[in-house]
């Protein structure tokens, strides 16, 4: 099976002793955001466990801590942006970032490196031009050490709209503008274009449209076919295979103006103040009423394919 555990917070950058700890028990719990009394209980071990799926805007707290994750195939995205501290507060400087991914990209491969560029939104400070040169900038640091650019435009969910007030959807025009830049630019630099949940616009431009979080780049990652269950979409415009995160909401640290996962910042303060690296919970503690279930693991690795990479 696949462990994320990213889609709801930033574990490698905030919370990597808690995680260390884990791999090392063998297991975590898990809290139902929606029922809260619900844990679910996965086993963090590679007999049942074929890759752990990372999305992290820092993984520098973790490359001291690789030799623990050997054992399993990986798949990591790293988000590199060209914001500044007004809407990314607390996210390391680019230059550091991009550091880090490559030396994490010596470690894993290339075919487990994914490079997020998005959200993109457009402002006066942030105009069309700037993301087409800063795209390019981060696109040559980043040649050979991944094969895969994803990208997407800002969503104006409820939380962003509060948190981001100033923030504007982006135009069609603006999207195709981009979309074709990015792909020439990726194209010259040796990466794919992935649009995260932006149907197939960019496709008449070469984007590769079918996903992010596939099963196929999981797959290559591992060199390895996998059989895995069918499983209903988390979203209709969305063909990633997501399930099994070890994250919590409202926990991040980084404080995105543009987050989804986070409802503001005095909730992020009040869960993390009730954070304990020695729990089996990334936030708090099980409680006497609290309702464990084991999760059902096993390996999807197809031991009888292997592919020719």
């Amino acid at each position: 099976m696949i462990i994320n555990t990213g889609m709801r917070t930033d574990i490698p950058a905030f919370y990597a002793d808690w995680f260390v700890n884990r791999l090392k028990a063998g297991f975590v719990l898990v809290r139902n955001p929606y029922d809260p009394h619900s844990l679910t209980r996965y086993r963090l071990t590679p007999d049942v466990v074929d890759l752990i799926g990372f999305c992290t805007k820092d993984p520098s707290p973790m490359l001291p801590h690789m030799d623990l994750l050997r054992p399993f195939g990986q798949y990591w995205f790293v988000t590199i942006t060209p914001y500044g501290k007004e809407i990314e507060p607390h996210v390391p400087g680019k230059l550091q970032v991009l550091d880090s991914f490559r030396r994490l990209s010596d470690i894993v491969g290339a075919d487990g490196m994914g490079w997020r560029y998005d959200p993109v939104f457009i402002s006066d400070t942030y105009p069309v031009e700037r993301h087409i040169k800063a795209f390019e900038y981060m696109a040559k640091a980043l040649s050979g050490y991944t094969r895969t650019a994803v990208i997407s435009f800002i969503d104006l969910y409820e939380k962003t709209r509060r948190n981001f007030p100033e923030a504007r959807a982006v135009t069609a025009e603006q999207r195709l503008k981009l979309g074709k830049a990015f792909v020439e630019i990726g194209r010259q630099y040796g990466m794919a274009i992935r649009p995260c949940a932006e149907g197939n616009e960019l496709k008449q431009f070469g984007a590769d449209c079918s996903g992010c979080m596939t099963i196929a780049a999981y797959e290559k990652a591992l060199h390895q076919r996998l059989k895995v269950p069918v499983r209903p979409a988390a979203r209709k415009e969305c063909a990633c295979y997501l399930g099994g995160d070890i994250g919590a909401y409202n926990t991040c640290a980084h404080l995105c103006r543009y987050c989804y996962a986070n409802y503001d910042a005095d909730t992020v303060q009040r869960n993390r103040l009730a954070h304990d690296p020695g729990s089996p919970l990334l936030i708090g503690h099980p409680m006497p009423d609290d309702r464990i279930h084991e999760a059902k693991q096993e390996s999807w690795k197809d031991p009888q394919i292997t592919m020719e990479l």
